[in-house]
């Protein structure tokens, strides 16, 4: 695959500092370069990606999938430079071109397992139709900064009243400093057995109670084991409906009756070392 990618590197790198790529299925890339290595995450590549290429919403499912990371350090007490690479297998092969981006002058990469659940290449697939772009190449490689910049060069009055973004989803053209413990996003999975009247009334549900409480985008995707019985085996659902944290890591379950407001909002809280019984894996 052929890029130019010099043009796209006016902006000399700082000597320090955190590196994120996003790839999507077509192999388009979008990354970013945070000296400060706080004001950015793999999710606002997400939300830029889709004003980039007019998505229903931010394709949060291709995190953590096709994501690369990148961080220049220097130790403590030595202060020789290290450089610390990850990227997910679906971008592994794409090593070069993160080097050239990142002006890494050798292969640092390490390549991160991947999380059984979260790159399930069925429930990836299974997001083709709803964005199809993101299955096109459009020989993108582009920074997000300067996504940002030549957005703020071509806004005019006109553009102002046209594709207004849902107040849900960050502009990407802004900074957004995070705070380095919080999700910024959710990727969730309902399993149901087939649509039915209870099933509307739990999506309802959840969605409402998902609008209120996360100021964060998510995605929440319901999978009929009817209709998919490989998927109720490969994530191993034995009962529906059952609601799945697939991201932020650790992933996290709740089964029929513990979908109630109290027990969701644990599970959304989740962490690796601090979880109710509630809403732990079995």
């Amino acid at each position: 695959m052929s890029r130019s990618v010099n043009t796209l590197r006016s902006q000399s790198l700082p000597f320090l500092f955190k590196g994120l790529a996003l790839f999507t299925p077509g192999g388009d890339l979008i990354y970013c370069i945070d000296s400060s290595k706080q004001g950015h995450w793999h999710m606002q590549l997400c939300q830029a990606l889709q004003t980039l290429l007019h998505l229903p919403e931010p394709p949060l499912f291709l995190v953590p999938c096709y994501t690369a990371s990148l961080d220049r350090w220097l130790h403590p007490y030595t202060q020789q430079l290290h450089i610390a690479a990850e990227a997910y297998p679906r971008v592994w092969r794409y090593r070069g071109l993160l080097n050239a981006v990142f002006e890494t002058p050798m292969d640092h990469w390490q390549m991160i397992k991947a999380p059984v659940e979260a790159c399930d290449p069925a429930v990836i697939e299974s997001y083709q139709p709803q964005f199809p772009q993101l299955w096109q190449n459009h020989n993108l490689v582009i920074r997000l900064d300067q996504l940002s910049a030549q957005n703020s060069a071509n806004t005019t009055d006109a553009d102002q009243t046209v594709n207004q973004p849902d107040p849900r989803v960050a502009d990407p053209a802004i900074s957004i400093a995070a705070d380095n413990s919080r999700p910024q996003g959710y990727v969730l999975r309902l399993f149901v057995a087939s649509h039915h009247t209870s099933t509307t009334r739990i999506l309802e549900n959840l969605h409402r109670l998902l609008d209120q409480v996360l100021d964060v985008p998510y995605t929440l995707k319901v999978i009929d084991v009817t209709k998919h019985p490989d998927r109720a085996e490969a994530d191993q659902i034995a009962a529906t409906p059952t609601l799945v944290k697939v991201w932020p890591e650790p992933v996290r379950r709740l089964v029929g009756d513990q979908l109630a407001t109290d027990t969701v909002l644990q599970l959304l809280d989740a962490t690796s070392s601090d979880t109710t019984a509630s809403a732990q894996d079995p």
